[in-house]
């Protein structure tokens, strides 16, 4: 039988809250981080060539988007690159009666993405900041050329804009310059045309653009993320990738969280371009 990753473009805003959709036998839904969502796919598409009586539908959203899902009963699964927050735990609960479970299945190295063209090659987590604040507005304030810069971030349903405010901006507001894209690639493709910008967001799509080295401080080493430096936790934009279900993993469930933590699992993480757990 052939098999392949059904997409589907689903409406969670307009499902009911109160009468959670029940997924038909033999599918399963992931749904949740744009960040994860290749991931998600590939994970689908090698485990369905062992299962072909199993179809995955894998969507992206947002994590936001997919831990509300979650919290609704309209997926299964939720992939998220942010922790859920005590607020949606709470949901969850008052929904479902217990949860979330939280599973690690990967890690990523958040990427700082310039153009190609610009001559930087690393950046301080206080520069970071004052750039996404919008208390720097020229690449000169930061040894860079005479020119104003443009940022490009995520909008606020995404994990990866959510982790980067609390682990960059300590928490304060984007500038209102910073151009929300709906995806990461779209950030990767505005970066890629534009010499004067900057974004972020997984390393996994970080083609066509440079990845820049991280600086804890001023007196650091610049770091860049690559297996070693996410896995030791030396690059400061480290990050868990999380699958979160309703309660513990069973039946066909089970089967996907296990393959997905294997090795056969774990190496297309790296194939993908993020970095396995193990």
């Amino acid at each position: 039988m052939q098999t392949k990753t059904t997409f589907l473009a689903l409406a969670t805003a307009a499902m009911s809250l109160a009468a959670p959709a029940i997924a038909q036998a033999g599918t399963v839904s992931i749904k949740g981080s744009d960040t994860m969502v290749v991931l998600g796919q590939r994970w689908a598409e090698e485990y369905m060539k062992k299962h072909p009586e199993t179809t995955i539908q894998v969507t992206g959203g947002g994590s936001g988007t997919g831990i509300s899902a979650l919290i609704n009963g309209t997926t299964e699964i939720c992939e998220a690159s942010r922790s859920m927050k005590d607020a949606e735990k709470a949901q969850l609960k008052e929904k479902a009666g217990a949860g979330p479970e939280e599973i690690i299945v990967a890690k990523d190295g958040l990427s700082v993405y310039l153009n190609d063209s610009n001559p930087l090659g690393e950046l301080t987590m206080e520069q970071l900041k004052g750039i996404f604040t919008g208390k720097i507005t020229n690449w000169k304030e930061v040894g860079g050329a005479d020119a104003k810069i443009i940022p490009y971030s995520r909008e606020n349903s995404s994990g990866t804009y959510v982790f980067f405010k609390e682990h960059v901006l300590n928490n304060a507001d984007y500038t209102p310059r910073a151009q929300a894209m709906p995806g990461t690639a779209a950030v990767v493709n505005a970066v890629s045309k534009e010499k004067n910008a900057i974004g972020y967001g997984g390393a996994a799509y970080a083609k066509g653009i440079k990845v820049i080295k991280v600086k804890k401080d001023a007196g650091s080493e610049g770091i860049a993320p690559s297996d070693v430096t996410v896995k030791n936790g030396t690059y400061p934009l480290s990050r868990p990738l999380f699958f979160y279900l309703r309660t513990k993993p069973a039946g066909e469930i089970k089967s996907i969280v296990d393959w997905v933590l294997s090795p056969e699992g774990q190496a297309v993480v790296l194939k993908v371009g993020y970095f396995p757990i193990k």
